[in-house]
């Protein structure tokens, strides 16, 4: 079951980009992007399983609206991180709550294998065809066909150009590089059997159904 886009050489995630998803779990919004790093590793395409570790006892869902470089970006501007978006996807930052919660940092919590569902890219070229824009894009979650995210890219608190020329001040993000922009209000966990359906709607979805180890 291949990959629906080249591996990347990092996946670059935010945290709490939705006021509301920052409050629901007792957080602050951030003054400045607070970014974090899944590995590669963790990518799996529609239809693989997320398998839930044993280490945790809460993994949740976290639907969001995703981008791939087609340029590399180094202290780019917004107008710059824009023009270098190549595609737009839906990802699935699939986290072990509990780890977050005990762990200073969240490498472990984002980071198992299969904890990064992608769905397929669609060009950016495309979005313009049918009238869209970046700030247009809505994300959705679906638990075993019930809605349980729904947010848009204009409720983020960094908007994604801002995101992209923010994270181009620390590190050189590369041709192919994934970046994901935060999830909306309404995460909630996973359980084995479940089917979890992350959707840009009418434009990128990947839908994984939930195993235990």
């Amino acid at each position: 079951m291949p990959l629906p886009l080249e591996r990347p050489s990092k996946i670059v995630c935010v945290g709490r980009n939705y006021m509301a998803h920052a409050r629901e779990l007792g957080n602050d919004v951030p003054g400045e992007p607070l970014l974090f790093l899944k590995p590669p590793s963790a990518l799996i395409p529609g239809g693989a399983p997320i398998v839930l570790p044993g280490a945790s006892r809460q993994v949740e869902h976290e639907g969001e609206i995703a981008v791939i470089l087609g340029r590399r970006l180094r202290l780019a501007s917004e107008e710059e991180a824009r023009e270098a978006i190549s595609h737009v996807l839906a990802l699935n930052d699939v986290t072990a709550r509990d780890l977050q919660r005990s762990d200073p940092q969240w490498t472990r919590a984002k980071g198992f294998d299969t904890f990064c569902p992608v769905g397929p890219p669609v060009p950016v070229e495309s979005l313009r065809e049918r009238g869209l824009s970046l700030e247009s894009l809505e994300v959705t979650t679906h638990v075993n066909g019930e809605l349980r995210q729904h947010g848009r890219a204009g409720d983020m608190v960094f908007s994604i150009p801002f995101l992209l020329a923010y994270a181009s001040e620390i590190m050189t993000l590369e041709p192919g590089d994934l970046v994901s922009t935060g999830s909306p209000e309404g995460v909630g966990p996973l359980h084995p059997g479940d089917v979890v359906k992350v959707q840009l709607p009418g434009l990128s979805s990947v839908e994984n159904p939930v195993e235990a180890a």
